[in-house]
């Protein structure tokens, strides 16, 4: 674990202090690109063939972690960004393949995942961004919306309409070039937290695509998209478990050095079992996350287990922040305290890649379909 070790270090003495800027002033963790790039840290996915680090997947999860606990926002923009990665290594062929993964880890190919749109969010069917055939490719025109890495990245794989296809046959993959005529960006701001992760609306007027970066079969478009989303979910789950072991952290030291009558707050059975909950629950977290990593690299990941870590790995660290607010009391409160980071950062977590309510209706399919609670 030599690798998660030096991302450990890096995040502590590099990250945290620009994570904290970063949510002051809503700048962006594209600033520090070179070095994830330099580090290995946008090919963690690739493999090593194409020059790629084949990151088995518990250490991915970990790496995950790591930077979480330091920066949030650092942790989403490289889960993000590997995603897309796998996805391009399971659904294109060579030399598309070849072309572009052979320099996934270099920050010129940096991406974005162009799902959701404003009536489209976890109904990703309902897509309404359209493609129309020309001569060599596509015609692409629509919006995408809250779209993750979506100011500096060059590949955008966005998930559209075929103009006048049947509906059942209308979804596909597409790789949009950032660089084409017709792309644009407009950064969101105010966001709650997660600041230093770009987030935007990308509009697509009359985009041309090349029918070479069609991503997987014609019609199959959302199976694509959806197919790293089990996956995807795990990434979040141990985002969240990086947040909630920085609050726990945090809660500790505070407990340790704040008294009131004439006695350090951790001594007192209220903020006691606080901390004694907390760090029960974030054991239990990081083993679901644990476990499902453990499933992808089996080959055998059910969507139960991706959705069972991401639900509670998310709501364990909603519950951890509010417990780290609660027991600073005021100081919690400010800017200076940064479990109020923290608190703000855990609360999108339950929403992005699939809301908690997504979740549990996954996990109720998956028990009605197999007819047994079990994984």
């Amino acid at each position: 674990m030599v690798l998660v070790d030096a991302v450990r270090e890096f995040a502590r003495d590099v990250l945290l202090p620009m994570d904290r800027r970063w949510d002051v002033d809503e700048s962006s963790v594209a600033e520090v690109l070179p070095r994830l790039g330099e580090m290995g840290l946008l090919a963690l996915s690739i493999p090593e063939s194409l020059d790629g680090l084949a990151c088995p997947y518990r250490t991915y999860a970990a790496i995950i972690h790591e930077l979480a606990y330091f920066s949030p926002s650092t942790a989403v923009t490289v889960a993000v960004h590997n995603m897309v990665g796998r996805i391009l290594a399971k659904f294109t062929a060579d030399p598309l393949r070849r072309e572009l993964l052979s320099r996934w880890g270099d920050p010129v190919n940096f991406s974005a995942f162009a799902l959701s749109e404003a009536n489209a969010g976890s109904d990703a069917a309902a897509v309404r961004t359209t493609a129309t055939a020309v001569e060599g490719g596509y015609r692409v025109n629509g919006e995408k919306m809250w779209i993750s890495n979506g100011m500096n990245a060059r590949w955008f794989l966005t998930l559209v309409r075929l103009a006048e296809a049947p509906e059942r046959d209308g979804l596909c993959a597409m790789l949009v070039d950032g660089r084409a005529s017709g792309v644009g960006r407009t950064k969101i701001y105010g966001k709650m937290g997660i600041r230093g992760s770009e987030t935007a609306v990308i509009h697509l007027a009359d985009v041309f695509v090349p029918e070479r970066h069609l991503v997987g079969p014609r019609g199959h478009g959302l199976h694509v998209c959806l197919s790293s989303l089990n996956e995807g979910r795990i990434g979040i789950a141990a985002q969240a478990t990086g947040i909630a072991e920085a609050c726990l952290a945090e809660m500790v030291s505070y407990a340790r050095q704040r008294e009131q009558f004439h006695r350090p707050i951790g001594t007192f059975q209220a903020v006691g079992e606080m901390l004694a909950s907390s760090a029960v629950e974030l054991e239990a977290a990081k083993l679901l996350v644990w476990r499902a990593a453990a499933d992808v690299e089996r080959g055998r990941l059910s969507p139960m287990a991706g959705s069972m870590a991401k639900l509670y790995a998310t709501e364990c660290a909603n519950r951890i922040a509010y417990r780290a607010i609660q027991v600073h009391g005021g100081a919690g409160y400010v800017r200076e305290c940064r479990v109020e980071q923290l608190y703000r950062d855990a609360r999108v977590t339950t929403i992005y890649e699939g809301t908690s309510e997504i979740q549990r209706l996954v996990i109720a399919r998956e028990l009605d379909s197999a007819g047994v609670p079990t994984c």
